[in-house]
């Protein structure tokens, strides 16, 4: 049953300086559990991620994604007369996001010790690429940079030298986004045994490196690492997506020795690939794939997707089939476990997914994305702001 819908962050105020996806992908999540984000933007331009593309009824489909929920104000932090505003916002505030260029936070005043003398309760998260210190501090950062440097590009792609393949969303962002919110998360729960807030330091680079930690063991002291294997798991096989007749793809994966005696008996119907040395652990499969690749190709192609995929089922073996992304739309699954809300956009109501970890005390906040300063008025009135002032504001450019 729903508490009269209370979530866990109501009452919590954020202000974020942000841009593209990471700091964006975790004030939304703050704002799911209830938090007032509000999210300064550039005057004129805003986050640049709004020009990324025009996928969804004229808008971005980053910005889309990442956004609902939040309160826009422009506001030019390198103005003189931005620093009244900013203050007054953080005067409020609970926590700062910001995730600018490297040192730029420091330059306007707002790093973590600038802050904690008159702040002592903000929590300040700060976003960068190679975090703080180091010879890297200040060199620039791209999601696809820090998946290179991270060594997500050494294994992931096609077996060849030159068939390197970056993810196909942003996972480096995505993975500092998530250490950012869960660490802001952490950092609310210790302020309420300190009364103090903290700082907290996220780097894209250590985020993506966490995320490589089995590829990063297997070539620990300098053994082999992991080859690129395509869609196909590196070290575990068979697990990776196998052609049926002349109709589709079906992807199946393997983890132990009774699975591989059910695919085999089973599935493959050929009981006597048990007896075979060459087979007989993962290890060995592993080493032998491309033999053991052309028995289960013969076998599959004598039969269709349906007839495959019954008796992957009925032998107990984990399967999938290959979407795309018009198939993730219309997937039965998120459609049975009413999944998708509706959010408003300038640009009309669209489709939003439920934020995957339900909790049955809540429903998750998801309100409209917001315009390009749609905010301003209303945020510094709020604030204290008189008409007058709020239109020399303007004029002066400094919103």
């Amino acid at each position: 049953m729903q508490n009269n819908n209370i979530r866990p962050l109501d009452g919590i105020t954020v202000v974020s300086l942000e841009h593209a996806i990471a700091a964006p992908f975790c004030t939304r999540q703050l704002a799911d559990l209830g938090a007032r984000v509000i999210k300064v933007e550039r005057p004129h331009v805003g986050d640049f991620a709004r020009g990324y593309d025009q996928r969804v009824n004229g808008l971005a489909s980053h910005f889309v994604w990442t956004n609902r929920s939040k309160e826009s104000l422009t506001l030019d932090v390198k103005h003189a007369e931005a620093q009244p505003v900013l203050h007054a916002l953080l005067e409020k505030a609970d926590i700062l996001v910001q995730n600018l260029a490297p040192g730029a936070a420091s330059r306007l005043g707002l790093s973590f010790e600038d802050l904690h003398e008159k702040y002592p309760q903000l929590i300040v998260c700060n976003i960068s690429g190679y975090g703080e210190g180091g010879s890297y501090a200040k060199k620039k950062a791209y999601d696809l940079l820090i998946q290179s440097e991270g060594g997500f590009l050494s294994v992931t792609g096609g077996s060849g030298e030159d068939e390197m393949a970056k993810a196909g969303c942003s996972i480096a962002d995505i993975a500092a986004g998530m250490y950012a919110y869960s660490g802001i998360l952490a950092a609310l729960q210790l302020r309420q045994k300190t009364n103090k807030g903290s700082k907290l330091d996220i780097s894209m680079l250590e985020s993506l490196v966490e995320w490589m930690g089995y590829p990063l063991y297997y070539a620990y002291q300098q053994q082999t690492p992991p080859a690129r294997a395509g869609a196909a798991h590196a070290t575990i096989y068979p697990y990776g997506p196998f052609a049926v007749g002349t109709e589709g793809t079906v992807m199946l994966g393997l983890q132990n020795e009774r699975e591989w005696r059910a695919f085999c008996v089973e599935v493959l119907q050929q009981p006597h690939l048990l007896e075979q040395e060459r087979f007989s652990s993962n290890f060995q499969r592993s080493e032998n794939r491309q033999a053991l690749k052309h028995i289960i190709l013969d076998c599959f192609a004598q039969h269709s997707v349906a007839e495959v995929v019954q008796r992957l089922e009925l032998a107990g073996i984990a399967n999938a089939q290959v979407n795309d992304m018009q198939q993730v739309w219309q997937h039965p699954q998120l459609k049975e476990r009413n999944a998708w809300r509706t959010v408003h956009t300038s640009a009309g109501d669209i489709p939003a997914l439920l934020p995957p970890a339900r909790n049955n005390e809540f429903e998750p906040r998801m309100d409209p994305v917001p315009d390009l300063g749609q905010h301003n008025n209303s945020l510094l009135a709020e604030l204290g702001f008189t008409a007058e002032q709020i239109t020399a504001l303007t004029q002066n450019e400094v919103i």
